[in-house]
């Protein structure tokens, strides 16, 4: 991956490091950028037909949520493990829905705010006892906003899918109509996957892994869980990349471009980028990478060199503008749709362009670690004439992963949201505290979250200023 010397483009954000390499910043990286307004929704995953397994929908639930769920749970967890997922708050004050709770009670905030959305009725709710497979059904189906749908099932219907359950209607003393309807809609939509048929019983008490499994349908229905445009097996993945990159383009958000470019005027940071968490892939971070560039052509052939290679992963396509300093004497800048400048006081500009990053979930951590051997050998230039490298490859490729790896670098970032939108700008971790106290100088009502993480060792050379 040679990131090709020209001082019109650049890629990824940086935060301030030396001159020597703020200078050579904007020539070392190609510029894309993205209009979060008019870039296509990002892809939920289908839910309808088969299910991820409850593992990984438990991983996904301690990562994403904090939540562990528990081998035999009670009614109430889930209540609150339902809310926790939808991101309610319930208020203890106010009126108290049921007669069997109270605020002290560890599932009274939940339970108020899951009866304010209509997932629960009122009334007794026996938060203690055992949570059984029909309750969770009843829940879940509420809770992904499906109800209405369950409500328009006849007898027919509701006859045909509860057959797939074993379950007669009507005659049945434990199925009301309303019951009944919910559940024929669970089972017609894969709300409850179809793994679960065989063995689902009226009044048998739920597992974890039921309720892990129903959870996650909840997620997928309402497009909060794992967002992919497809894997790197898929025959249609090429077709899917360039339709995800070719409906992208410049983000722009006033709120926060004021507050990093006036960051990129005082010198605190050499570049950021702007991205849209609705993109988000929501990926394991134990099995993921996140690895940017500008090119679609090199996106195309970097996951085509995946596949010959034998690794296989979840991909989602990313959105991302890469904001930089583009300097007077370098010329009058060329702008296009994707790239854009904007004179500042001293005479330089702001460069915004069009990027992407790509964020890929391997089926194991062994492909995840095999990633690097595959870039270094295909992907990263390291001669001006370097040959049998796909296209655009850069000196400093950047890929990283949340999670340490070996032979990894830390690093940093300071990111900054407004909405759904966030800056991010990566340092070396020296500067964190200094570009975090900057961010807040400009704007002191400013919320910036610092972390660390994980980067490509050409790319962390990068920040020290390296040019190869």
């Amino acid at each position: 991956m040679h990131r090709s010397v020209n001082k019109k483009k650049r890629l990824f954000p940086l935060a301030a490091v030396s001159l020597s390499a703020a200078l050579l910043y904007s020539g070392l990286y190609g510029g894309t950028t993205v209009r979060a307004e008019a870039a296509s929704a990002p892809a939920a995953p289908s839910s309808a037909v088969s299910s991820p397994s409850a593992a990984a929908y438990k991983a996904f639930l301690q990562s994403q949520y904090q939540i562990e769920l528990l081998a035999a749970p009670t009614k109430g967890e889930f209540i609150r493990d339902v809310a926790k997922a939808l991101k309610l708050r319930g208020a203890s004050a106010g009126e108290n829905r049921f007669n069997d709770l109270k605020p002290e009670d560890p599932a009274y905030a939940a339970a108020q705010a899951l009866a304010e959305k209509g997932v629960l009725s009122g009334g007794t709710l026996q938060a203690a006892a055992p949570l059984t497979e029909d309750a969770a059904v009843y829940i879940a189906l509420k809770a992904a906003n499906l109800k209405e749908l369950a409500y328009t099932y006849p007898e027919a219907k509701i006859q045909s899918a509860l057959r797939k359950l074993g379950i007669d209607y009507p005659g049945n003393p434990k199925l009301s109509l309303q019951a009944a309807q919910e559940l024929a809609a669970a089972v017609d939509t894969g709300l409850l996957p179809a793994a679960w048929h065989s063995s689902f019983a009226l009044g048998d008490a739920a597992s974890g892994d039921f309720a892990a499994d129903l959870l996650g349908s909840v997620l997928s229905f309402k497009g909060a869980y794992k967002h992919t445009i497809g894997s790197v097996a898929d025959a249609d993945i090429f077709a899917k990349l360039y339709q995800a990159y070719q409906t992208q383009d410049l983000i722009q958000v006033k709120e926060l471009q004021a507050v990093v470019d006036e960051a990129l005027k005082q010198n605190l940071i050499t570049g950021y980028n702007l991205k849209d968490s609705r993109y988000s892939a929501n990926f394991d971070p134990k099995l993921s990478l996140t690895y940017g560039h500008d090119d679609i052509t090199h996106a195309v052939q970097l996951i085509g060199l995946l596949r010959s290679e034998g690794l296989n992963a979840k991909v989602q396509l990313e959105p991302k503008t890469s904001a930089f300093v583009y300097l007077k004497e370098w010329g009058e800048p060329k702008q296009t749709d994707s790239y854009k400048v904007v004179q500042i006081e001293n005479g330089n500009y702001i460069a915004y362009a069009k990027e992407y990053d790509i964020a890929f979930e391997f089926d194991t951590a062994e492909q995840k670690a095999k990633f690097q051997n595959v870039i270094f050998q295909y992907a990263k230039k390291n001669s001006e004439d370097a040959k049998g490298l796909i296209a655009s490859s850069w000196w400093q490729p950047l890929y990283y992963s949340l999670t340490p790896m070996d032979t990894y670098k830390e690093i940093s970032n300071n990111k900054l949201t407004a909405g759904h939108y966030y800056a991010q700008t990566f340092s070396l971790s020296a500067k964190i505290t200094e570009i975090a106290s900057g961010l807040q100088k400009i704007r002191p009502d400013a919320k910036v979250e610092s972390y660390r993480f994980w980067v490509d060792e050409p790319f962390y050379n990068y920040l020290l200023g390296g040019y190869k």
